[in-house]
């Protein structure tokens, strides 16, 4: 449409993605402060090991990193112990309609197959942005899919039947530990 002054009026298109601004890891590290605060589990974000190399320090409370590398390659995102039992998983979000497989690095799988194969409970949770889905899939449940197919990636698909999906409330704001007591404690998919 033409304004008198020969300028046209743009409307911008108004999208609500309701809390699709809040990331996954924001998500867990909420869900994990609750577990802690009512005693449930003790579960953090493990640190990415890191080595400083050079730092701009003009005062105490402007410093600033320049120069770092990793140290070492970092195992998963998060750890603790629920139940007697010692937790280890990563968590990925994805845009796509599947979860690539690039997203892990085979030294994580080592460190969760290792996990695993000592009694503790490994896993990964996924979140389909797109989807606005969240999904916990089992360690064991994503290597035996890397062992029978040939595939880059996991059809979305394969983890809404393989996996559990989580669903997102108040306190707690993604509540993994209910799976994992089915999973760990009760014996199995409901």
């Amino acid at each position: 449409m033409k304004y008198p002054t020969g300028i046209k009026q743009q409307t911008k298109k108004v999208t609500n993605y309701g809390n699709r601004g809040m990331s996954l890891e924001e998500d867990i590290n909420i869900t994990n402060a609750y577990y802690r605060e009512q005693d449930i589990a003790v579960i953090y974000k493990k640190p990415t090991p890191i080595t400083i190399t050079k730092v701009d320090y003009p005062n105490r409370k402007e410093a600033v990193i320049k120069e770092a590398y990793f140290k070492t390659p970092s195992t998963t995102d998060y750890n603790g112990i629920y139940r007697g039992k010692y937790i280890d998983f990563e968590a990925k979000e994805t845009k796509q309609n599947r979860f690539p497989l690039s997203n892990i690095h085979a030294h994580q799988i080592t460190h969760m197959k290792q996990i695993i194969r000592h009694g503790g409970i490994g896993f990964f949770i996924i979140r389909f942005t797109q989807k606005n889905e969240t999904y916990l899939l089992e360690g064991k449940t994503l290597f035996e899919f890397i062992e029978r197919e040939t595939r880059k990636s996991i059809p979305y698909t394969y983890i809404q039947e393989k996996g559990y999906r989580i669903s997102e409330k108040l306190n707690p704001r993604i509540d993994y530990l209910t799976w994992i007591d089915k999973i760990c404690f009760e014996g199995g998919k409901s």
